[in-house]
């Protein structure tokens, strides 16, 4: 009788949700801004993923469907280490590196989330795959979101303003920028927790399995 995968798929949700949520409780509650933290952040962020994604392909995905992970794995170490080096941390590489990973990131997921989709719609996915698809493909979507965002902020931009009693200031395109990696980081964290704190029937091929049973974390693994 085959045996309880201990690490499933709503353990990747979760894991990827509570990271998330420390990268944008460490954007929110910090006054600077600049380059140098938002790539902190973001490297320390992107290769903790990277180790979740490869769990994920070793312990969750089944035979055929380690792929994503991989690529997934991939992207986020590559990114997460350019971002590392604290010489390379500058304005035009934070842009760069972080569009660059949502929108390489959010092309893989989507791809994943669509196929999976549709072969659950068939009923030729495998339970643990066609469970994720829908995350997948909103995930990926805001991966895309996120690099369409940072591509529509100017990195020379700088507004100059003043607060009564409080004085004057510049919101510069950095700013808006990690900004924005944080409230993506945030959205994120919500959705996966949601989605792994959800109990949800899954379908594989023939039949539906209740959530968390064996056999439907078992089933097409390799």
């Amino acid at each position: 009788m085959p045996a309880t995968r201990t690490f499933q798929l709503r353990h990747v949700q979760l894991a990827r949700a509570a990271f998330a949520a420390v990268a944008a409780l460490m954007i929110t509650f910090s006054a600077n801004h600049s380059a140098v933290v938002g790539l902190s952040v973001f490297s320390g962020f992107a290769l903790v993923t990277a180790l979740i994604h490869m769990l994920a392909a070793w312990l969750v995905a089944p035979s055929g469907w380690r792929w994503p992970y991989v690529l997934l794995a991939a992207i986020a170490i590559l990114t997460g280490m350019a971002g590392s080096i604290p010489a390379w941390r500058t304005t035009p590489l934070f842009f760069v590196v972080v569009i660059a990973w949502g929108a390489l990131g959010g092309l893989v997921e989507l791809i994943a989330g669509i196929r999976a989709r549709r072969q659950a719609r068939a009923g030729t996915a495998p339970a643990v795959v066609a469970d994720g698809a829908r995350d997948a493909i909103l995930i990926g979507s805001l991966g895309f979101a996120l690099a369409v965002g940072l591509l529509c902020v100017p990195t020379t931009y700088a507004l100059n303003y003043s607060i009564a009693e409080a004085g004057s200031f510049t919101l510069t395109g950095i700013t808006l920028a990690v900004g924005i990696f944080g409230a993506y980081a945030a959205i994120v964290a919500v959705f996966l927790g949601i989605a792994g704190l959800s109990p949800r029937a899954r379908t594989a091929g023939a039949g539906t399995e209740t959530a968390g049973t064996a056999p439907a974390e078992n089933e097409g693994s390799a």
